[in-house]
Formats: C-alpha cells, structure tokens, sequence
C-alpha cells in the first residue's frame, strides 16, 4: 500500500513537472506560473489528495474485513450472545456499502483523469490494482455474509436436534421410571405372601381347614379368603412369635427350611430357606393349641 501511494504521488509530479516544462508563448513573459499551470497543479493535488485517501480507507477497510475474518475462522461464533451477532452483521452490510461507495468514487475518479493529461500508464495500473482489492473486499464480505448466514441455520438446527434429544432423553427416563415401578410391582407381587395362624376352630371358620369327627385335618383346595389371612413380604419374613405351647405347620413348606423352636412357654416359627420354604405354597397355614 505505501508503494502503491508513493508511486501515485511520483507520478502525479511528474506529469504537473512535464506540463511546467512546455514552451510557454514569447508573448507572455513573467515570473509567476501562468494560471494554466496553477489550475493544472491544483486539479494534480485535488486528484492525488483523492486517490490518496481512497488508499487509506480501503486499507481501513481491509483491516476490519480481516477482523470479522478472525471471528467467523474461529468457530466462536456459537459462543457470541444474539445482540454480538446482530451487530456482527450490521457491520458486515455497512462494510458492503462503504464498499459499493468506494467503487462508485474510484470510478469517478477515474473518468476525470482519463479526460485530464494527468492520465498516465502508472496512474491507470494503481487504479486497477485498486479496483481489484475493493473486488476482492467484496468477494470476502459475501462470502462472511453467507457463512455467519450457515452459522445461525447450524445453530438453530442445532438448538432443534438439541430440544429433540431432550424431548427423547425425558420420554426415554419416564418409560424408565414406569418400567422400574412395574418392575418393583412385579417383585413385589412376586414376594407376596400370606401367614395365618389360629387354633383348629378358627382356621374351620376361616374356611381353611376342614375336620370332623373320627376324620384327619385337611387344608382346603383352592383360593382362601385373604382377609382371614395377614399380608407379608417374603424378603422380610423370617420368623413369627406363635404365642402358644404347641404349634405345627399345616401348608406344604419342604422340611429344613424351617424349624419350630421353644421360647420358653412358647413356640415361634424361623425360616431358615425363604427360597424353598415358599417353593411350593405362598400361603402358610399353622395350627396351635
């Protein structure tokens, strides 16, 4: 760029030196510049002042394109809050336009030189040379454009997949927890049992036994009356205080996972297998005296 305006500036010079150096009319003979080369002079300087700062702002601008680069390269674009990326690309449309306004004045420019004898080879070259970074601005705009553009549709398809997976992750832990409490009342079901304990009269009248005169205890077939009956849990049911000087088991429970044992003037009833213990029945009939 400081090439570019030092051979701006020196080719400008050259072209007022070379019209200060014309023969000028014997007629007119006098120390002062004619107004001619003044006016020439003058519309040099207006014209490399013009280009000059024209330099400088593309050269500006080039700095805050590369700025807005470093920030969409970086991939934090994610990270900015929704007023940054606002602002991100207001600045981009007002790059664009300050570069459509520098065209439109290199342009400008350039017509007036080409119908002035300030119009060199050199001049023209730095003009295209200029014309071709405000090009190349332009290319890099649009394409941070399209991809801040790439960015917020990412993102919110993001933001989509993201809400979807939360969506799935809460369907997915509540068919979890309603498989955990089935599970749960499966086991529960599954660990259920009912004790009664009573004397022969009792148990008759709770329909569980029946006996007669002459006739062997049996333990009636089929489903008992629950409520007769007290609910438990096999996990936890280990043994039961029977309260009374003789007892004996009337269900079917395999000998060796139980024992009945004295407590002084009492029995009680341990269970020593839960597992084979309630194999065969969930339901434990003992009779007392």
């Amino acid at each position: 760029m400081k090439h570019i305006k030092l051979t701006i500036l020196a080719a400008l010079l050259m072209v007022v030196a070379c019209n200060s150096e014309k023969p000028q009319p014997q007629a007119v003979v006098t120390d002062q510049p004619s107004q001619q080369l003044l006016d020439s002079l003058t519309r040099a300087n207006a014209e490399k002042d013009t280009l000059l700062a024209l330099m400088n702002e593309i050269g500006d601008g080039l700095m805050k394109i590369k700025d807005m680069q470093q920030i969409v390269a970086s991939g934090n674009l994610q990270g900015e809050t929704a007023s940054q990326k606002q602002q991100l690309r207001a600045d981009m449309k007002l790059i664009q336009q300050s570069i459509a306004a520098k065209q439109q004045r290199l342009a400008d420019l350039e017509k007036r030189l080409q119908a002035s004898s300030n119009y060199t080879e050199e001049l023209k070259r730095n003009i295209e040379s200029l014309k071709g970074q405000l090009a190349d601005q332009q290319d890099i705009i649009t394409s941070l454009t399209s991809q801040l553009a790439q960015a917020k549709q990412d993102i919110t398809t993001l933001n989509r997949n993201v809400d979807s997976l939360r969506v799935a992750g809460e369907a997915v832990a509540e068919e979890r927890d309603l498989a955990r409490q089935e599970t749960e009342r499966t086991l529960d079901a599954l660990n259920t049992c009912y004790y009664i304990i009573g004397t022969k009269k009792e148990l008759k009248a709770a329909k569980v036994i029946e006996s007669g005169f002459l006739r062997k205890t049996k333990i009636m077939e089929g489903d008992y009356e629950k409520s007769s009956f007290t609910q438990a849990d096999k996990r936890q049911l280990t043994s039961l205080n029977l309260h009374s000087k003789k007892a004996k088991v009337l269900s079917k429970h395999p000998e060796g996972s139980y024992q009945i044992i004295d407590n002084g003037n009492t029995k009680s009833l341990r269970i020593t297998n839960a597992a084979a213990f309630w194999e065969l029945s969930n339901y434990l009939i003992i009779q007392v005296n």
